[in-house]
């Protein structure tokens, strides 16, 4: 085994059979505008892993009647350390000369208190067993042979591990070879025999278990079915058992891997060996985490661009194949890593097959699939359809926030699963500006923003849509030489320079904030956790030129690291205290006198016979907490944690245990409290299911805030849809130039007189 040899400890291959997953209702389903196929609902004639064929159900329509015929008593078998078998016989309506039943029933404590089985256990064996072998190095099913290739380099160091690893396979053509080898290394382990039930006691204990996804056992992580002649497997399986880390199919008769192989996102080990199949799906992109593939005899071809996302997969064994030339002149160049990355650095930017040209003995073909095509575009869910009409007199605003990724962190090893040329600034920029031209927002808060890219690129293109821009960097950046300082990323907020004027602009460093106290001295976590981190907030407090409405703008971009979350839940503390500060300040701002817009002298001909509006005045406030405040960013914080909550419910109390009884001057002594009443934009629709999506981490980090005394939210950007994301392991990609996605929303302005009554009639989608 790849992950040592006493992984897996086995006091005896237990036996389970497949749970159909429980379907779950979501209360808001968000459709993208295309007809996303469902999950099908099975009836009693739809053969499944999960439940025993019917009796009458005709065997040619049973499409798991895999194994092959034996004239011997029908019994479900464990294998032990002694290679003791304990049987349970099978139900009567079984046919004497099938085994239809795929995997056996697994057995739950609750179900049955009195077994003997120690559920402790790393490896179990899953299907029926046999005292002969199925197959034999010289019997493998595609008919290939088990030499190695002819025209293979033997001198080559890459095949001749593939070659090394091709026999370690072919030798593990028994049935349940991997389950009796970890049973029969465990030593010291009582083996207990399962109780045998009646045909009865057995079809009710599946039909209640059926109802629930299967909970994962206690040290379950591997599954061996080899050997078993299976020649196809139910989606349920893959549904119940995402847990899994190792799985062994091999020996079977399977011509064909389902899709539904891309939901074992933990697996690390895949066998194959000996089956028949011809092409591996594109959803085994999916297995991110996967580093053994054994392929070993099957008829493989070609390789879909998706396994290039497998950035660490460390051994590809793929003898008894007749791969393509293509592909075994990369393991020849530089084995599974060469592969692989060849695989990724080639794969296509759109939606096309490719083909080439091969050598005579093999016909012009297609070399590899083609990868998957861009997603629909995202819904634009309509909350409030009155506040959302263009007919409406309400006014509106429009506010992007966006994380962009900034260039000095988009590197391969940070994401190993994205070909370098995506990666690229000069391929990921073009991308963003077309997103950020598409929405056309009022307001546009991007974090993560080089201060080189700032001014060499988002300034000056942004200004033809309309857009004037303040950036500032973090601060690092302060005392750097000019070439170091612009790789330094901070946040940039953009606003539409026809619409609103800039009164004035704050710079929030937190950490530099903190020290500033006169509550900081003595505090050594302080200078120790909080000042060392240059996180910054961007505040702007705009007047729409023609209303009069201010507004109070904040772009903010909290610390990540969750072993920090005392540090993360002081900046946001520290920010709602500058933001009541600035917002008390605000609101005795003087009228503004001048809201006359920049007109470029060309348009000055066309303008004349436009009519002109007059400006309202500027409006008063009496207090900081009645303007209209928007705040946007990544806080790094999912929803229910302690930096969620404070913006949420308004106060910090001293005792939090997220502050571990650190010393972070009165902050920590007596709490903090904010007079604003903010609600998450999309808290409306139950929050995105994500907002930052990477192999290893999918939650929702990045949010837009709103004063839900002055501003009512009336529509939202959608989510990403959900069966593009079945095929792509992460982001960023072709599609999408960082690993978050842009947040958008619209807002009406209510009133100043009169309650504004947010009539909840559940979204509308066009």
């Amino acid at each position: 085994m790849a992950d040592g040899t006493y992984r897996f400890q086995q006091p005896g291959a237990g036996q389970f059979y497949f749970q159909s997953q429980q379907q779950h209702s979501h209360p808001r389903h968000l459709q993208n505008g295309t007809n996303s196929p469902g999950r099908l609902k099975l009836s009693n004639e739809t053969p499944s892993p999960s439940r025993s064929p019917s009796a009458n159900q005709s065997a040619a329509l049973n499409r798991f009647n895999m194994y092959q015929n034996h004239q011997t008593q029908h019994v479900m078998m464990n294998g032990g350390q002694t290679h003791q078998r304990f049987g349970m016989h099978m139900p009567k309506f079984q046919s004497q000369t099938h085994h239809p039943h795929h995997a056996p029933q697994q057995h739950h404590l609750n179900h049955h208190p009195q077994s003997g089985h120690n559920l402790h256990q790393h490896f179990s064996s899953a299907g029926l067993t046999s005292t002969t072998p199925h197959f034999t190095p010289s019997h493998l099913q595609n008919g290939a042979s088990a030499a190695v290739d002819d025209d293979v380099d033997e001198s080559n160091e890459y095949w001749q591990e593939q070659r090394q690893l091709g026999n370690e396979a072919r030798q593990a053509n028994s049935p349940h070879y991997h389950a009796r080898l970890m049973a029969s290394q465990t030593r010291g382990i009582s083996m207990v025999a399962n109780q045998t039930e009646t045909p009865e006691k057995g079809l009710d204990a599946r039909a209640g278990a059926s109802s629930g996804k299967l909970a994962p056992r206690p040290g379950l992580s591997g599954i061996d079915c080899g050997g078993q002649g299976m020649r196809a497997l139910a989606p349920s399986l893959f549904n119940n058992f995402m847990f899994l880390e190792t799985l062994h199919l091999s020996y079977n008769k399977l011509k064909v891997l389902p899709p539904e192989i891309g939901q074992l996102r933990k697996l690390t080990h895949l066998d194959l060996t000996g089956n028949e199949i011809s092409e591996l799906p594109e959803e085994i992109g999916m297995l991110t985490n996967l580093q053994t593939l054994i392929l070993v005899d099957n008829n493989i071809r070609n390789f879909p661009y998706e396994m290039g996302y497998l950035y660490r997969l460390d051994k590809l064994v793929v003898p008894g194949n007749p791969l393509n030339e293509t592909l075994k002149a990369q393991i020849s160049a530089g084995g599974t890593k060469g592969l692989i990355k060849y695989l990724r650095e080639e794969m296509p930017g759109e939606y096309t097959l490719f083909h080439m040209t091969v050598p005579e003995d093999l016909c012009s073909q297609s070399i590899l699939s083609s990868v998957h095509p861009p997603p629909p575009e995202r819904d634009w869910i309509i909350l409030d359809e009155t506040a959302s009409s263009t007919n409406s007199t309400a006014e509106k605003i429009t506010v992007l926030s966006y994380n962009t990724l900034c260039d000095a962190s988009a590197t391969q090893s940070h994401y190993g699963y994205t070909p370098s040329r995506v990666l690229s600034w000069e391929f990921r920029r073009e991308l963003i500006l077309n997103e950020l031209r598409s929405h056309n927002s009022d307001i546009v808060c991007l974090q993560e923003v080089a201060q080189g890219s700032y001014n060499n690129f988002y300034r000056e293109k942004l200004a033809y849509s309309d857009y004037k821009g303040v950036f500032w960097p973090r601060g690092r950046a302060m005392g750097m030489p000019e070439d170091d300082a612009n790789t330094v990323d901070g946040c940039a907020t953009f606003y539409k320079g026809s619409k609103f004027i800039l009164l004035d602009k704050h710079l929030i460093n937190f950490g530099q904030t903190a020290v500033r106290r006169p509550d900081a001295k003595g505090q050594d976590d302080i200078y120790n956790r909080l000042w060392q981190k240059d996180h910054i907030a961007v505040v702007l407090f705009l007047e729409n030129r023609q209303t009069g409405a201010r507004f109070l703008v904040v772009n903010a971009h909290l610390y990540w690291d969750p072993a920090f979350k005392d540090v993360k839940l002081i900046q946001t503390a520290i920010l709602m205290e500058e933001i009541t500060r600035l917002s008390d300040k605000y609101a005795k701002w003087p009228a503004c006198t001048d809201k006359s817009a920049f007109r470029f002298s060309e348009a000055e001909t066309d303008a004349e016979n436009a009519p002109v509006v007059e400006p309202a005045p500027s409006m008063e406030y009496s207090s900081g907490d009645q303007i209209p405040l928007l705040m946007c960013g990544d806080f790094n914080s999912s929803p229910g944690s302690a930096a969620y909550n404070l913006i949420a419910n308004g106060g910090l109390n001293e005792d939090h245990p997220d502050l571990e009884n650190r010393l972070y001057g009165n902050l920590s002594k007596v709490g903090m409290t904010h007079p604003f009443k903010l609600k998450s934009a999309y808290g409306a629709i139950g929050e995105l299911s994500f907002t930052n999506y990477t192999p290893d981490f999918k939650d929702i980090l990045d949010y837009v805030w709103y004063s839900s005394n002055t501003l009512h939210v009336s529509a939202l950007l959608g989510e990403v849809d959900k069966e593009y994301l079945r095929r792509v392991p992460g982001f960023p990609n072709f599609h999408f130039p960082s690993d978050h996605v842009a947040l958008f929303a619209e807002f009406t302005i209510k009133g100043k007189k009169g309650k504004v009554v947010e009539a909840d009639f559940g979204p509308q989608r066009r």
